[in-house]
């Protein structure tokens, strides 16, 4: 939950650690040498190198799936090792899911919202089912997009878990294979805290196949995720609490919008609680849940959703046995080119624990391929990542919070321009729903270090908010563009005067 900034620094820091490995000319000179093997070779030889493989890839996420099929594009033998679902975690039971449950949740506020605008709507209801279904089939649909994409591509795909034999060997069930790369991109897995009665909880994953709606949900976490399920619920009919152990969730994000946001959430109905935290979790004789909290009282409610944190899945991967070294938090450690402290073993996405989001994955995926098959030396760029929590309204993010700007440049070397507004739809539809944008900009040379904004289309407007910040735009580049009206996104364009 860490801004972009912050993972940023926190991975230039691990990559000097790290330190630089072989030089770019041999890499290049390794690359050519590697492409015109594989023109030359047939697919069931040996390839010049003498492995089975030129890349083996454990894991068909997204980083897994776009390293694979980049380096194959290039004339590389490649085959994918998976376990579970192909397309990982994003596709299965993360940022797709997640998205097609925000837009389903907004459907049960319409008749309220409609009847201003003056349409009449009989009271909807739910169908639970139809909604998991629907998902799973559009899941099962990707699922087989991401087995095209690979088999076009010419890479073999071997169902089962993998592990390392050595640096050079991956074992598959009863069967071992070899290759001169290996390509670590297992991801990421939920973890639970050591908590009494844990195992009556569930995660993000469980809760993606829930066979009906709780009535009563209590979400603990306060990163994205719980904050982003917690509106979900909220939005299909649940009575939502959502626990935080620290005075204001999503740490790491502008503290004005995670105030902004907690005001926005109260309003929709959620009960949140900071400084709170579970002590136990007892299982009531009707299947009820009783949570027990840190303040001695307890809270009834039919089901708990825990999203506090993830973990990267090495466990059980033989990495040890490969000489691979591990951080802390049991994440993989690379450098800049991905590449661990063993030459021809790289990793790549979440089991990094760098900055975990699928958009990254795929762009450390690509550059690795890149680099590594296609004679292009290139690396993942961490500043100004725009991103997006599909909260309700959603925040999308760029660059600094405030409190970076002022840090990293000095207080009174950051200018501040917010505003705050009832959007016009809902000066018909007289929800509680309002908007909030802000951009931080450095005087010295007038350069916008930082957008945040608190808005349902959020999500969109900050990715071309991203561009625009990754080409050095200005203040005055703002002030000098025609603003689209009448829109939210307008205000960034026409704010003129700083707050104090």
């Amino acid at each position: 939950s860490r801004s972009a900034a912050a993972r940023g620094a926190a991975v230039a820091a691990a990559v000097a650690a790290t330190g630089a490995r072989a030089g770019a000319a041999a890499r290049l000179a390794r690359a050519k040498t590697l492409c015109c093997a594989a023109e030359s070779g047939s697919s069931g030889a040996k390839r010049s190198h003498g492995f089975d493989y030129d890349l083996f890839v454990i894991g068909a996420g997204s980083g897994g799936v776009r390293a694979s099929r980049i380096a194959a594009s290039y004339g590389a033998k490649v085959a994918v090792a998976e376990e579970r679902y192909l397309g990982g975690t994003c596709v299965n039971v993360g940022c797709v899911p997640k998205k097609l449950f925000v837009y389903g949740s907004h459907y049960g506020h319409v008749p309220e919202e409609a009847r201003n605008f003056g349409w009449n709507f009989e009271s909807p209801s739910l169908d639970w089912p139809r909604l998991i279904e629907n998902k799973n089939k559009e899941i099962q649909r990707l699922n087989g997009v991401y087995e095209r994409i690979m088999t076009n591509a010419g890479v073999e795909i071997i169902d089962g878990r993998a592990e390392m034999v050595d640096a050079h060997t991956v074992k598959v069930g009863d069967k071992q294979f070899t290759a001169d790369r290996v390509l670590i991109a297992v991801g990421g897995w939920p973890s639970f805290p050591k908590v009494k009665g844990i195992e009556h909880a569930i995660s993000s994953n469980e809760f993606f196949y829930l066979k009906e709606l709780p009535k009563r949900t209590l979400v603990v976490g306060g990163g994205y995720i719980a904050v982003e399920f917690a509106g979900v619920l909220n939005g299909y009919g649940s009575k939502v609490t959502q626990l935080y152990r620290g005075e204001l969730f999503l740490r790491g994000f502008d503290r004005e919008v995670r105030k902004f946001l907690a005001e926005q959430m109260i309003a929709q109905g959620i009960d949140l609680k900071f400084n709170m935290n579970v002590e136990h979790i007892e299982k009531r004789a009707d299947g009820s849940l009783s949570a027990t909290l840190t303040d001695g009282s307890s809270l009834e409610c039919d089901c708990i959703v825990y999203a506090t944190g993830r973990s990267p899945k090495t466990q059980g991967l033989g990495l040890e046995r490969a000489g691979v070294e591990l951080g802390k938090k049991g994440e993989i450690r690379v450098n800049k080119r991905s590449q661990t402290n063993v030459p021809n073993i790289f990793a790549v996405g979440d089991v990094t624990d760098r900055v975990n989001l699928t958009p990254v994955a795929l762009a450390e995926g690509h550059c690795f391929a890149d680099t590594e098959f296609g004679g292009k030396e290139r690396y993942p760029d961490y500043e100004d990542i725009p991103t997006a929590v599909f909260s309700q309204p959603a925040i999308g993010t760029c660059g600094l919070t405030q409190d970076e700007a002022e840090a990293q440049f000095g207080k009174d070397q950051i200018a501040v321009y917010k505003s705050s507004f009832r959007p016009l739809k809902q000066t018909i539809a007289l929800g509680s729903e309002r908007t909030f944008l802000k951009l931080l900009v450095r005087k010295a040379d007038d350069r916008v270090v930082g957008c945040h904004i608190v808005e349902p289309a959020a999500g969109e407007v900050i990715q071309l908010v991203g561009v625009a910040m990754k080409a050095g735009a200005t203040k005055s580049d703002f002030d000098a563009t025609i603003g689209v009206h009448p829109t939210a996104a307008e205000e960034l364009v026409t704010m003129r005067t700083p707050s104090s």
